[in-house]
């Protein structure tokens, strides 16, 4: 298990190239050197229209990224996946790093992109498949954790060479992303394959390899056997309607266009809680508000409060759970947004406020953009990943990973770009938009989401043939888990435990045989009926 652990971390790297990006970009907006390279020498700012086209031509690219790594996963593997879209980055940040012109520029950020939404989209991916089910929610944490790191070395990167008085000041940060590029291509090599694709290709003995490798045993081991067993009896059944295509994604076997809306949903709307506004243009936006700190030093205090919330995540994606964890974030954020949209509106944004009231807030809408990144970094952050790489089947998991990550960016494409524009015309007003994007957040998860903490990705499909209401989803037991019965009821294994009322309450021992049978339809169930 060990072993698996450390694959996955160092799998949940490709984060990292996420998140710096997004980092190093916003401080780069507001260098002098940088805004005479591409506006020209006498100006001083970049225009809207150009912050626009430099921020959203990456998400272009991550667009068609997560979209082609679909091909790529199945013919090339995981492993493969990751070395081949690494590459494709690494050559777009070397067009970057010599860029003169906007062109340039921009055009390196488009390939970039395709490398980075590739991964956005493998990463999820390969350690949904090779992390132990117990472990897999706080695993798929670590690739928020890496985008935040990132994020969080862009601000420190920017703040120490933003007074650099040439080209250096932001081709150093820009460079950095080579590094990461080549960390990130060499150790793929030694990352093992996925078990459940080798498997899926007919590779027997490679599987069981693989598996051996990840949990850190023997071939022969038990542990080892019992993995390879439940993978090949989901797995033949998976296969037994031949070859997937992408209309399998949004057909009604085991309810797979349910499975695809809320993949695509939840990362659509990951996308409008409004956290992206602070990272792409908070410099920007806060230095027109009038705050006492100078953008380096926001970016940095913002980035710093994202990365120490996303570690208690690792926490709350196993024990809060899934659903719990959206609605507490989608509540959380929604109070920050029209809080700081309303001060920010009349306190900054309203003629004939004086300097000082102006000042007090800006102070104000920066510390609520600390509050929102905090509920976003601890919830909205790192859950939709977590969904995203343990909700679909192994026959048409790239494709609906491909379809989901490509909602990212296609949203965060539509954002970064409209962002400023809308902002211009309305100012600090944006963040009620936001506001009510989050609201309605809260109540499409409630009603669609169904808690998946626990339970083995082939326990998920037969969740979701249960047709069970999501808002039920929390109290119920697979059908795997029957067989522990004693005097006082059905007990469920602690790593597959799920609570309908309450952590670690005595309801998460104790299931009737009529709940069991509600849960799971037209299946003879071996418990008996719990004595009042």
């Amino acid at each position: 298990m060990k072993r698996s652990i450390v694959f996955c971390v160092f799998a949940a790297f490709g984060g990292w190239l996420f998140g710096y990006d997004i980092g190093y970009i916003s401080g780069c907006l507001i260098m002098p050197d940088f805004i005479h390279q591409i506006q020209g020498v006498d100006a001083t700012a970049i225009t809207s229209q150009n912050q626009s086209i430099i921020t959203s031509l990456l998400s272009a690219g991550t667009f068609f990224g997560a979209i082609l790594q679909a091909f790529t996963s199945d013919r090339l593997g995981r492993k493969g996946s990751i070395l081949f879209w690494s590459a494709i980055f690494f050559i777009g940040v070397i067009v970057q790093v010599t860029t003169f012109s906007l062109g340039q520029l921009t055009a390196g950020r488009f390939v970039a992109g395709l490398g980075v939404g590739a991964l956005s989209a493998i990463v999820p991916l390969y350690i949904g498949e090779a992390a132990p089910k117990k472990l897999r929610g706080s695993l798929l944490v670590l690739y928020q954790v890496q985008i935040i790191s990132g994020l969080f070395l862009a601000y420190i990167v920017n703040l120490g060479t933003h007074h650099i008085n040439n080209s250096a000041s932001w081709r150093i940060p820009i460079g950095l992303q080579l590094v990461w590029g080549i960390i990130l291509m060499g150790g793929s090599l030694l990352l093992p394959e996925s078990p459940r694709l080798l498997l899926g290709k007919g590779k027997v003995d490679q599987a069981i390899k693989a598996i051996a490798a990840l949990n850190d045993c023997g071939v022969n081991d038990k542990l080892t056997q019992d993995v390879m067993q439940e993978l090949q009896v989901a797995i033949e059944a998976e296969n037994e309607g031949g070859k997937a295509g992408w209309l399998e994604c949004f057909s009604t076997r085991s309810r797979m266009w349910k499975r695809t809306l809320n993949g695509c949903m939840v990362q659509m709307l990951q996308q409008l809680n409004g956290q992206n506004f602070y990272y792409y243009y908070g410099p920007v936006f806060f230095e027109a508000a009038g705050t006492g700190l100078d953008s380096y030093s926001i970016q940095a205090i913002l980035g710093g409060i994202s990365l120490f919330m996303v570690f208690p995540a690792m926490w709350t994606i196993e024990h809060v759970g899934r659903r719990k964890s959206l609605l507490i974030g989608s509540l959380g954020q929604a109070v920050c947004a029209i809080i700081a949209g309303l001060v920010g509106h009349f306190y900054t944004d309203t003629e004939g406020v004086s300097d000082s009231t102006r000042q007090v807030g800006g102070n104000v809408m920066i510390a609520f953009a600390v509050f929102h990144l905090a509920f976003y970094s601890m919830f909205w952050g790192p859950t939709p990943w977590v969904l995203m790489g343990e909700t679909f089947p192994l026959r048409v998991r790239s494709k609906c990973i491909a379809l989901a990550a490509a909602t990212n960016w296609l949203w965060n494409f539509l954002l970064s770009y409209f962002s400023p524009l809308i902002a211009d015309d309305i100012g600090p007003l944006i963040l009620l938009v936001f506001c009510g994007c989050l609201v309605f957040a809260f109540v499409y998860v409630y009603f669609m989401i169904p808690e998946t903490r626990g339970i083995s990705l082939e326990e998920v499909d037969e969740l979701y043939r249960t047709k069970i209401p999501a808002w039920r989803s929390n109290s119920w037991v697979p059908s795997s888990h029957h067989a522990n019965i004693d005097g006082e009821g059905v007990t469920r294994h602690s790593e597959s435990t799920f609570v309908a009322n309450g952590l670690g309450s005595e309801k998460e021992k104790k299931v009737t045989q009529q709940h069991v049978e509600n849960a799971i339809p037209n299946e003879k169930v071996n418990a008996t009926q719990t004595s009042n």
